[in-house]
């Protein structure tokens, strides 16, 4: 099935979203020791934008997000058909105003990522992909990019990662010894990196996360060649109950995938 109109309107809201972004992030103040669980005004704000175009264009979609805001507690969460969004992925890298940041927009149809958008508002970049359709990226004006994931072999990985504290190697470094890491704060980044070729492994380890972190990003890495699974190397499964991701991710270029989770199923992280 084609999804033109889905994306084109994700693209939209994705851009206008950007824009405000773009907007409050000149602004803000840096919180230098923001938390992890940190949540902003924009947050709220690019949420509130991106749920009333999708709405508008699709009234009859559910609508699952990061953000608890008013005006959208009647639609559905969950469904047939249903958007996946997450205002600022990596709102630590908005509010430290490093620029590692990202607006994440998923549609699932049956369950599967069929659309997904990645726009990194500082970098004025955007990774998109349709499903059947390729992974494609443009930064500003300039041209449009077909993403391929990279052909480099386990020796030569580059993973991309969350910060590791000071002095702390993280399992998925310490188990796959890549050749060079890549880190920044938002997995909608991380996932982009890897359809890009930038980067050749992302391991998610996280005890639990959620459908937003990981939806949008999910179809960039599969329409560009690569692979995505748990942790245990099975397919993604989404709509839990709480929207809870609980047994990983592992999106790859491919090369090795299985090897690699296997790598990390004897070494529990």
């Amino acid at each position: 099935m084609i999804y033109d109109k889905e994306l084109l309107v994700a693209l939209e809201a994705a851009g206008k979203a950007s824009k405000l972004i773009r907007h409050e992030y000149e602004s803000f103040v840096a919180i230098p020791d923001a938390d992890v669980s940190i949540s902003t005004h924009v947050d709220k704000a690019s949420q509130d934008l991106i749920l009333k175009l999708l709405h508008a264009a699709f009234p009859n979609d559910a609508l699952c997000a990061e953000e608890s805001i008013p005006g959208f507690d009647d639609i559905p969460k969950s469904g047939k058909r249903t958007w996946v969004v997450d205002p600022i992925d990596g709102t630590r890298g908005f509010a430290k105003k490093v620029g590692q940041f990202s607006t994440m927009i998923g549609l699932l149809v049956d369950g599967q990522p069929v659309v997904g958008v990645v726009a990194e508002p500082a970098q004025d970049r955007i990774t998109y992909a349709q499903w059947g359709r390729g992974c494609y990226c443009a930064v500003g004006s300039d041209t449009l990019t077909r993403c391929k994931v990279s052909q480099r072999k386990p020796a030569a990985f580059v993973l991309t990662q969350s910060w590791a504290k000071p002095g702390q190697v993280s399992r998925p470094v310490e188990v796959l010894k890549p050749a060079k890491v890549i880190e920044t704060y938002s997995g909608g980044v991380k996932l982009a990196l890897v359809a890009r070729g930038e980067a050749d492994v992302y391991a998610n380890t996280y005890e639990t996360f959620y459908d937003w972190d990981i939806c949008a990003g999910h179809i960039l890495v599969t329409e560009a060649g690569g692979t995505v699974t748990d942790l245990a190397g099975n397919p993604i499964e989404y709509q839990a109950s709480d929207f809870s991701q609980r047994k990983g991710l592992l999106g790859t270029n491919g090369t090795a995938h299985g090897e690699v989770a296997k790598k990390l199923a004897a070494t529990p992280v």
